[in-house]
C-alpha cells in the first residue's frame, strides 16, 4: 500500500516525469480518482503544465529536478522514456518508488537491449544485428536482403531515427553520423498492430483488445479497435506475448507492444512503458482507460475492467496541417471546434493545448459505433477538418451550425 499521501486528501500523489499530452490525459484520470498528479515540465506552457496544479519546472536530465519532483510523492512514473537510468537508480537509492523501474525501462530506451532480451527469451522478432561498419551492413544484407532498416538504438520515436537504406553508401553516411546502429530485416508485413497490457507490482495484469495502428511517414494517424479481421487465435497469441514480456521484464504500469503482422504471425517491433498513442481510444472506448489503468497499476491498486463500450472504436490523430501554417486565413480553432461538434455530436475531441506546427500531434478524436467503415469515416473526417479546415462532402448534409 502507498505510504506517502497528500496530507490534504489522505490519498496518493503520483509524480510523472514529462509535461506532454500523455501527462495531461493522465492528470484528467487522476482527478476522478481523487489523486494529485504532480508533473515535471520543462516550461509552464507544456501541455500538462497548462492544466495541472502541481508542477515542478525542470529538465528530466537534471537529477536535482527529479529529486524535487519525487519529494513527498507516493510513486514516480513517466510520460516518456528518456530519463537517464543512473538518475532513476539514484531516485531509488534515495527511497523513491519508481514504476517502471530502470531495469525494465532500459528495454524501451535501448533497442539493442530489447533485441537481445527478446532473442534470449525466444520471442518472435525481425532478424537483426548490431552494426558499426558498412561491411557489417553489407553482410547483414547478404543474409537477409536489401533494403535494410537501420535504427538508432536510443532516442527515436514517431519515425525519427529509422532509416531504410538500399546500399552500403547510404549505410556509411548514417553510420558516420550516428555511430553504432541496429540493423533489421525489412519484413513483409500485412499491417502494424499494438497489444497493450497493464501490470501491477502485485503481478495482476489486464489487457485490451489488440488494435491496428495506421502509420503515415512514421507517425500514427489512426487506431482501429479491435484490429479488423484479426483471427481470435492470433489476437490471443499477441495478448499472451505482451503479458509474458511485461512479466519477464518486471514492468509496472502500462506496456504497449508494437507488432508487425506477417503471414506467419506477429513480430515484436518496439516497446513503450507508459500510456501510448495506440491506447487513446480507451478513454471513451473501454470501461477503464489506459490512463486510469496506469495510475491503478503504479499505485498497486486492483486493475479495472477493459471491456469495450462499443463494438468498434476509431481514434484519429489531429496532426498540424494547413491550419498550422503561418498566414492561415480560414476558420479559427474555436470555430472549427464549434463546427466539429455540430457535424459530429458523438465524436469526442481531445485537444492538447500545444503550439501549432505542421505534422505535430495537436489532439485526437474518437468515434464509436458498430460499423467500422462508418465509424472510421467519421473519425477521419473530423480529424482532417480540425487539421485542414475542409469539410468532407460526405457530411455536408448535416447542419453546419447550431
Amino acid at each position: 500500500m502507498a505510504t506517502s499521501l497528500d496530507p490534504r486528501t489522505g490519498l496518493p500523489v503520483v509524480a510523472m516525469v514529462g509535461g506532454g499530452q500523455l501527462a495531461r490525459m493522465t492528470h484528467q484520470a487522476a482527478i476522478a480518482l481523487g489523486q494529485s498528479l504532480r508533473v515535471l515540465s520543462t516550461g509552464p506552457d507544456e501541455s500538462a503544465a497548462l492544466v495541472a496544479a502541481d508542477v515542478v519546472l525542470g529538465d528530466h536530465r537534471d537529477l536535482d529536478a527529479l529529486l524535487a519532483l519525487a519529494h513527498g510523492a507516493t510513486v514516480v512514473t513517466f510520460d516518456h522514456e528518456h530519463v537517464p537510468l543512473a538518475h532513476l537508480h539514484a531516485l531509488q537509492a534515495a527511497g523513491s518508488r519508481v514504476h517502471p523501474g530502470p531495469d525494465a525501462l532500459v528495454h524501451a530506451q535501448d533497442k539493442l537491449v530489447l533485441r537481445r532480451a527478446l532473442q534470449e527469451a525466444g520471442d518472435p522478432q525481425p532478424a537483426w544485428a548490431e552494426v558499426a561498419t558498412a561491411a557489417d551492413v553489407t553482410a547483414f544484407a547478404a543474409a537477409h536482403g536489401w533494403p535494410v532498416v537501420l535504427k538508432t538504438p536510443r532516442g527515436g520515436y514517431d519515425g525519427r531515427g529509422v532509416f531504410v537504406v538500399d546500399d552500403a553508401a547510404a549505410a556509411t553516411e548514417l553510420l558516420e553520423r550516428h555511430g553504432t546502429l541496429l540493423a533489421e530485416q525489412r519484413v513483409a508485413m500485412r499491417r502494424e498492430l499494438s497489444a497493450q497490457v497493464a501490470r501491477s507490482p502485485f503481478g495482476q495484469v489486464a489487457v485490451w483488445p489488440v488494435v491496428e495502428t495506421v502509420q503515415r511517414d512514421g507517425i500514427c494517424t489512426e487506431v482501429l479497435a479491435p484490429a479488423p479481421g484479426l483471427a481470435e487465435e492470433r489476437a490471443t497469441a499477441a495478448q499472451e506475448l505482451a503479458v509474458r514480456i511485461a512479466d519477464r521484464l518486471g514492468v509496472v504500469g502500462m506496456l504497449a507492444v508494437e507488432l508487425f503482422e506477417t503471414a506467419d504471425g506477429v513480430l515484436v517491433n518496439e516497446l513503450a512503458m507508459r500510456p501510448h498513442n495506440s491506447g487513446h481510444w480507451t478513454i471513451e472506448g473501454a470501461r477503464t482507460s489506459q490512463f486510469e489503468q496506469h495510475l491503478r497499476a503504479v499505485l498497486d491498486y486492483p486493475l479495472g475492467a477493459t471491456a469495450m463500450t462499443a463494438p468498434v472504436a476509431v481514434m484519429a490523430n489531429v496532426l498540424g496541417g494547413r491550419t498550422a501554417v503561418e498566414g492561415w486565413a480560414g476558420p479559427g480553432l474555436d470555430e472549427r471546434v464549434h463546427h466539429l461538434m455540430a457535424h459530429w455530436p458523438d465524436v469526442k475531441l481531445h485537444w492538447y493545448g500545444k503550439g501549432q506546427r505542421p505534422g505535430r500531434k495537436l489532439g485526437h478524436v474518437t468515434a464509436l459505433g458498430s460499423d467500422l467503415a462508418e465509424v472510421r469515416a467519421r473519425a477521419v473526417a473530423a480529424a482532417r477538418y480540425l487539421a485542414d479546415g475542409e469539410l468532407d462532402p460526405a457530411f455536408a448534409f448535416l447542419p453546419a451550425e447550431h
